[in-house]
């Protein structure tokens, strides 16, 4: 059935209702908000494609979610690299690493830094609080590729400088 503005019912409002969200989360699987924006929309036409079958029994945001994860996860495959959004040209930064900038920007920045399987393995992991099982169920692939790829971006994190080079130090044992 169609609804108003000639969308499928029921598809309006669930893009109205958790749009913020899925850009958030879209946001830190590719380290930029624009491109977590762009990941979003991609995944939001994929939902519109399929929504007859995810409305009203089915799982939208779960669905939706999915496709982000396996794009952003297949981003990674690509030989060519996005550029990287700086918040200011190299001759306009500050002297002071830490002035004006909060903790989302070194979380951003962090992230960043990392190739896109890396980062999307962090997210599942940490923010989405998925198991390594779950991570590989979800990607398609190993627990053994999942665990590679962890340990791999926590290392890379480590050895960035800066305010959160300290989060991702090892814990001394005593």
């Amino acid at each position: 059935m169609i609804g108003a503005g000639g969308a499928p019912e029921g598809f309006a409002e669930f893009v109205r209702d958790r749009y913020p969200a899925l850009v958030r989360h879209g946001a830190i699987l590719t380290g930029d908000p624009g491109h977590g924006e762009d990941l979003a929309q991609e995944a939001l036409v994929k939902t519109y494609r399929a929504w007859r079958r995810l409305h009203p029994d089915g799982n939208p945001e779960a669905y939706t979610r999915r496709v982000m994860v396996r794009a952003a996860w297949r981003a990674g495959r690509r030989l060519w690299r996005r550029e990287v959004p700086t918040h200011a040209p190299p001759d306009l930064a500050g002297t002071d690493p830490y002035d004006g900038t909060d903790t989302a920007q070194m979380v951003f920045q962090a992230l960043r830094s990392l190739p896109a399987q890396q980062r999307v393995v962090l997210v599942l992991r940490y923010w989405a609080g998925l198991s390594e099982q779950e991570i590989a169920a979800e990607l398609g692939c190993s627990v053994g590729t999942v665990k590679s790829r962890a340990s791999r971006a926590v290392a890379a994190l480590r050895r960035l400088d800066g305010p959160l080079a300290d989060a991702f130090a090892p814990a001394e044992v005593q």
